[in-house]
């Protein structure tokens, strides 16, 4: 301790026990390093966002391919993807066609992105979330 006053440091105990062992450090810098680098850290990370296709059974080729690009994109940039399904009038009767317009979606994103939630009934609407593999 008459050591560590002499230089103007902290003693810092590293490891306790038997034989304690002991450091000569600036304490309040080391911890400054630490919260530099926690900031650091936490400016990194991806945030993993949810983002929504809304579809109808009867959607036409040309719509579809749009929207599954746009799918396939938000997936290569690491989000999941909610798939709704929205149904009107007498479409409610033919809630298969959704059905299969999901799976569909599900088969084609396969090989890049997994299923999180299957297919389910909320109302007037079936909605599905998937997520990238990555």
């Amino acid at each position: 301790m008459g050591l560590a006053d002499e230089v103007g440091l902290d003693l810092v105990e590293v490891s306790p026990g038997e034989t304690p062992v002991c450091k000569l450090m600036d304490h309040g810098r080391a911890r400054f390093e630490a919260q530099k680098k926690a900031s650091k850290a936490r400016k990194n990370q991806k945030t993993v966002e949810i983002k929504e296709i809304k579809m109808r059974p009867n959607i036409d080729q040309h719509d579809y391919e749009v929207k599954m690009r746009a799918v396939n994109k938000f997936l290569d940039t690491g989000d999941k993807v909610k798939v709704t399904m929205r149904f009107r009038g007498r479409e409610m009767a033919h809630q298969e066609i959704g059905m299969k317009l999901l799976h569909k979606v599900r088969d084609e994103t396969e090989e890049i992105a997994k299923v999180e939630q299957h297919p389910k009934m909320e109302g007037r609407q079936m909605t599905m979330v998937i997520a990238s593999i990555k």
